[in-house]
């Protein structure tokens, strides 16, 4: 017989639990989460980067910003321009010190850009060089001790980042006066 703690049922409700308590200690920069909604609102053009499983989190953020109508590339696509003062480089990295991640904060702060980092570090390089940060309390991929999250290898991160990503769409659409029906014309239709 299975025991009662590893069906999905538990497994589920443990997720669950870990989320809500990792989005209930949610940190910020000394002026706040919303910072980085002003930061975002005030982009000529957002710019998405993030490796692994937190830069697939952040391209589903990278298609709720457009669907608002804001100009969003994806970092590392073929169609991707040249990042300028005035952009902002939207970021996730659980350490900070991602060296892809951390190398594209320097060039687009050498360029005039703006940085909004996710990170669990931020104390990190990636944490540094933020104009706008939001701090998720959970354990990066390095570790395995089970103390911070009972999930694999930065799971809790990457759900955050999922859920912060439309936590900044949600606020940023409300914000705005569009509706549904104002967005839809966006949605993908080469489905």
């Amino acid at each position: 017989m299975t025991p009662p703690d590893v069906g999905m049922a538990a497994s589920l409700a443990r997720i669950s639990g870990e989320l809500t308590s990792v989005l209930d200690r949610l940190s910020a920069g000394p002026a706040g989460l919303d910072e980085v909604l002003d930061v975002l609102a005030g982009a000529d053009r957002v710019f998405v980067l993030g490796a692994g499983r937190s830069g697939l989190a952040l391209q589903m953020t990278a298609m709720r910003l457009m669907h608002l109508g804001l100009d969003v590339h994806v970092v590392g696509e073929t169609t991707t321009p040249a990042i300028r003062a005035g952009d902002v480089l939207l970021t996730a990295s659980g350490s900070g010190t991602t060296t892809g991640i951390v190398r594209a904060a320097e060039t687009a702060t050498g360029v005039g850009a703006r940085i909004v980092a996710i990170t669990t570090a931020p104390g990190s390089p990636l944490g540094q060089a933020a104009d706008a940060l939001v701090v998720v309390p959970a354990a990066t991929k390095l570790d395995r001790s089970g103390t911070t999250s009972a999930q694999y290898a930065g799971g809790l991160f990457e759900q955050a980042v999922v859920l912060v990503g439309d936590a900044l769409f949600d606020a940023l659409w409300r914000r705005s006066d569009l509706s549904a029906d104002d967005l839809w014309p966006r949605h993908a239709n080469l489905e």
